[in-house]
Formats: structure tokens, sequence, C-alpha cells
């Protein structure tokens, strides 16, 4: 059974910044203090996250929430 992804443009830019700074789903889920799993089905586009991971993603990578949910294509982060 194939799932619908939830939010196609978060969980595909997800997917570049993470192999932008070489990093594996197991460092990423490490820094969220998940399980492997469940930062899968992050990247994925299975479930949604809550807002404060959201927000550790955008302050980690240095992008705004637009950036990260693909609302945006600017990579800049707002001050």
């Amino acid at each position: 059974m194939t799932r619908e992804i939830i939010l196609p443009g978060f969980s595909a830019k997800l997917k570049e910044l993470r192999k932008a700074r070489n990093l594996t789903q197991k460092n990423m889920a490490e820094l969220l203090q998940c399980t492997v799993r469940y930062y899968q089905m992050i990247e994925y586009g299975q479930i949604n996250i809550p807002v404060s991971t959201l927000l550790i993603l955008a302050n980690y990578f240095g992008v705004s929430t637009d950036c990260l949910l693909g609302l945006t294509g600017s990579m800049a982060k707002e001050e």
C-alpha cells in the first residue's frame, strides 16, 4: 500500500537540504531525537510534524520555514 505524500514540497526540500550537507537519515534522527523510522516518515511526507520540529529544522539548515515547506524558492532566512 502506497501512502499519499502529505507535504510534497516539504519532503523534497528536506531531503535536498540533508543531502547538500552530506547527512544521513540517522544523523537527522539524532538531531531531532527520534527514531530513524520516524525521521524517514517525516522525510517521505507520510506524517505531519509539530511546529516545534519545523522550527528546529529551519534553524538547523538556516532557512525560512516557508522555504522548508516549499512555499518559496528562496533559501534566505528572513531576520
